[in-house]
């Protein structure tokens, strides 16, 4: 489903990214985005639970200031390998590397959800296991030459060919590992008095 973007609308996404408008266009809401410009450089010993949790909240109040009357969804996806935060790869050379230290291991995916109306604070989190196969480097690559997936924590999208780097995922929500928990969404927007299907 499009995305229904309207000015008028009592909700706002607190984000520029294209995955999370088109997965929260699922639910039917009209919606704007805009930008938080909230810095998401993780504090010192912050585990990627918190940092997910903290950016969502911060997302969300950042735009919730300058959009005092709406509710505001602020998210934001931390993944982790054996406790390390790791960012989205940005360039080729930084998604090989990741996609290589992934190889037969197990990645967690962290992503949190805050709704911010008045003074209501409501938030979710959602936890995604991936189970990597073993990789070759020849598979990485024609993976990569197929999807190049810069902009996506993990450098993969599981909706897409990103599947077939997997033996396994573990999640309560489906849509959790493209950037969104719908089910937690559509949950919190259901408190805060949306009529969702």
């Amino acid at each position: 489903m499009k995305p229904v973007i309207s000015q008028e609308s009592p909700l706002v996404l607190a984000s520029t990214s294209r995955y999370r408008a088109e997965l929260l266009g699922r639910l039917g809401a009209p919606f704007i985005a805009l930008a938080p410009g909230v810095d998401e450089a993780a504090q010192p010993a912050e585990s990627p639970a918190n940092l997910a949790q903290r950016l969502a909240l911060e997302k969300a109040r950042a735009v919730h200031a300058r959009q005092p009357g709406r509710w505001v969804l602020g998210s934001d996806q931390v993944a982790s390998l054996d406790g390390a935060v790791l960012g989205k790869p940005g360039s080729r050379a930084n998604a090989l590397a990741q996609l290589r230290s992934f190889s037969g291991k197990a990645v967690v995916f962290y992503t949190a959800v805050a709704l911010i109306g008045g003074d209501a604070v409501l938030t979710a989190l959602d936890t995604t296991i991936v189970r990597f196969r073993t990789l070759s480097l020849a598979e990485i690559e024609r993976y990569l030459d197929a999807e190049p997936a810069w902009d996506c924590a993990g450098a993969f999208k599981a909706e897409g060919l990103g599947i077939t780097l997997f033996t396994a995922i573990e999640s309560r929500d489906p849509t959790a590992l493209i950037g969104l928990p719908l089910i937690a969404v559509r949950g919190l927007l259901a408190q805060a008095g949306f009529a969702t299907p």
